[in-house]
């Protein structure tokens, strides 16, 4: 009997542990410096040209030469993707938000005066 309460005692606690394992953990707004950080850790031999942080921090549009560089949150952390440069410039926005085609996702970032591109890649 002793045995068997120890084992869902033990099972019991993997479990709690599992659980609050998959809490995600808040994600701070981007702004300037943390964008550039992220940007320098995704893409090391990029040079950042010119950076647009969406208007709830959650995302990033950065020209590297004739690359766009793109970043936005999922989860607790953040994803990178590239694609070119042209293909960023021609995404429409819709009803606020800029929709991103990237490879394998399409990112939703929220635009602070509603018209694409932003003064910054002007």
């Amino acid at each position: 009997m002793i045995q068997l309460v120890g084992s869902a005692v033990a099972v019991s606690l993997l479990v709690a542990i599992a659980a609050w394992a998959r809490i995600s953990r808040p994600t701070p707004p981007l702004d300037a410096e943390g964008a550039r950080a992220l940007l320098a850790v995704e893409f090391p031999d990029d040079r950042v040209d010119a950076l647009w942080i969406a208007a709830d921090g959650a995302g990033l549009v950065a020209r590297s030469g004739e690359r766009a560089l793109v970043a936005w949150r999922k989860g607790d952390g953040y994803v990178a993707r590239d694609l070119a440069w042209s293909a960023a410039l021609a995404a429409r926005p819709d009803k606020g938000f800029l929709r991103l085609k990237t490879a394998d996702g399409a990112p939703r970032l929220a635009l602070k005066d509603g018209a694409w591109p932003p003064r910054e890649f002007a």
